[in-house]
């Protein structure tokens, strides 16, 4: 299959990719899954609270268990003591869940292929800036990309420091190297900005 390439320097081309990468149908539930696997590996787990046995404190019988006229007790470190233990404590959990490469590869290739399908997905032959965001913001207005809240993804098949730059202080503009590409960020975005050896990378990777 054809994609058009739009050139810096001004006018289109055409290049031919991978019908297997980009030319498969949408799988809605597998990219879902997919989805909700990568946010979940992104929480930390990290909360966690003390049960009787880790808040400090004697675990001395305050007073006999009769004859002083109050409620028995065993220790200080009792839940329902000021200073206690929780009674079920948050602990420490990891919310990662596995996914196999396959099953990865498959829904970058059906995410890559819908971008095309709705038209996000624009493919230019470089967007090497330099570090002043009103020059990236430039060749973004002449990518089509609306200059005064651009929503887009910038995958380059090597990301110097100029752009990362550049791109650092525009809000919803994001840059990432083609390996580095992860579902949420490619469905988030408004507009995928991919250069031509981005776009062979892909073909590489998701082969």
């Amino acid at each position: 299959m054809k994609m058009t390439i739009v050139k810096a320097a001004g006018g289109t081309a055409e290049m031919d990719i991978a019908e297997a990468t980009f030319g498969v149908p949408f799988k809605e539930q597998l990219v879902h899954q997919i989805v909700v696997a990568y946010q979940a590996g992104g929480r930390s787990g990290t909360r966690a609270q003390k049960n009787r046995a880790a808040v400090s404190g004697s675990t001395k019988k305050p007073w006999a268990q009769k004859g002083s006229g109050r409620a028995r007790a065993g220790n200080i470190r009792s839940p329902i003591w000021r200073g206690g233990g929780k009674t079920f404590p948050a602990t420490l959990q990891d919310f990662s869940q596995k996914v196999n490469k396959k099953m990865r590869r498959v829904a970058l290739r059906s995410i890559v292929s819908e971008l095309i399908r709705q038209g996000r997905l624009i493919t230019v032959d470089e967007i090497q800036s330099g570090p002043k965001t009103k020059d990236l913001l430039a060749r973004l207005t002449a990518f089509g990309i609306n200059e005064r809240s651009p929503n887009v993804l910038i995958v380059s098949d090597k990301v110097d420091d100029s752009l990362a730059l550049a791109a650092r202080n525009l809000f919803r503009v994001a840059v990432r190297p083609s390996d580095r590409v992860d579902p949420v960020s490619l469905i988030a975005h408004e507009k995928v900005i991919m250069t031509v050896g981005a776009v062979r990378q892909f073909e590489e990777m998701l082969a």
